[in-house]
């Protein structure tokens, strides 16, 4: 079943890109955009972190911790983050936990799905955002969310 607004964000516990132990949980306290993303370094993906990068400290302003999650390794998602400059954390899904957790589907039964959730301070989905084509336009959509509220 997919996570929809206004229920609650599933916690889960998953390696960022330096092999930590990052859950959702220890981002509590403050807003949380959570993004699924198909694959390290394919052009669509890369565009969506760099724009998320680019974007960065308009999320950080808004006291909001930007995560990304696909089923790259760790070390994948060190290699991605070190060739782009990214600022936030990478989350390895490996085994697809936490995909599961929010029901993140695949596209055309093949690709794994591009998914953005804007979580607030209590653990609340307060929007999400579904585009497998627009990778730029889920920092839009997340930050009219964070700002809107």
């Amino acid at each position: 079943m997919t996570v929809t607004q206004g229920q609650p964000a599933p916690d889960f516990t998953l390696p960022d890109q330096d092999g930590s132990a990052v859950s959702l949980a220890s981002l509590g306290g403050q807003w949380a955009v959570v993004y699924f993303y198909p694959k390290d370094d394919t052009p669509g993906c890369t565009a969506e972190s760099c724009s998320f990068r680019d974007s960065y400290e308009a999320f950080t302003d808004a006291g909001a911790k930007v995560v990304g999650i696909s089923s790259d390794s760790v070390e994948s998602h060190k290699a991605f983050a070190l060739k782009y400059n990214l600022p936030f954390t990478l989350l390895a899904d490996v085994d697809g936990t936490a995909r599961k957790a929010f029901g993140v589907g695949k596209t055309f039964g093949l690709i794994p799905g591009r998914v953005t959730y804007v979580i607030d301070p209590e653990g609340i989905v307060r929007g999400t955002f579904t585009s497998q084509f627009k990778p730029k336009k889920h920092i839009d959509e997340a930050l009219a969310i964070i700002s809107g509220s």
